[in-house]
């Protein structure tokens, strides 16, 4: 495992197929070990975010997320942290 953190990119998807990209994200990086992934959503008009973080919330591998600091992309990015193993 390297020190990067896995990123999974969601512009020009539906919101359907982008909550599909995020959990499979979720669950491959969770089974390589990996305990933070990034999402990149754009800020746009905040629907994808929204749902995208609804999802989040309610996800079993997700212990908490935040909105991206300013040099991670601010609100176009949502950083996940995942359970623990």
């Amino acid at each position: 495992m390297t020190d990067a953190i896995p990123q999974v990119d969601l512009h020009r998807l539906t919101v359907e197929e982008a909550l599909a990209k995020v959990d499979n994200t979720l669950y491959s990086s969770y089974g390589a070990g990996y305990v933070w992934v990034r999402v990149v959503h754009g800020k746009g008009t905040g629907t994808l975010r929204l749902a995208v973080r609804r999802e989040l919330a309610r996800h079993p591998l997700v212990k908490r997320f935040r909105s991206g600091l300013p040099m991670e992309g601010g609100e176009g990015v949502t950083v996940v942290e995942l359970i623990n193993r």
